[in-house]
């Protein structure tokens, strides 16, 4: 089990490299490292830091479009 869920983690970021000028490539990429993240630290190190990181940039983002709808 643990080799089809490195292969099918592996295949996801693929995709989302293959697909990064599409929107939405980021799911892929977020998919790929949850299941890689079951069996590998490096993984779920770095879905640690991207949920982060996404987390800030949607607040961020919210600020913005908050502070330009009511001026």
């Amino acid at each position: 089990m643990k080799l089809v869920r490195t292969i099918s983690g592996i295949l996801l970021i693929a995709f989302s490299v293959i697909f990064s000028i599409l929107p939405g490539s980021i799911l892929f990429t977020l998919a790929g490292l949850v299941l890689l993240s079951i069996d590998y630290l490096a993984p779920r190190k770095l879905l640690r830091f991207t949920q982060k990181k996404m987390s800030t940039t949607a607040r961020k983002a919210d600020a913005w479009l908050f502070a330009r709808k009511y001026r």
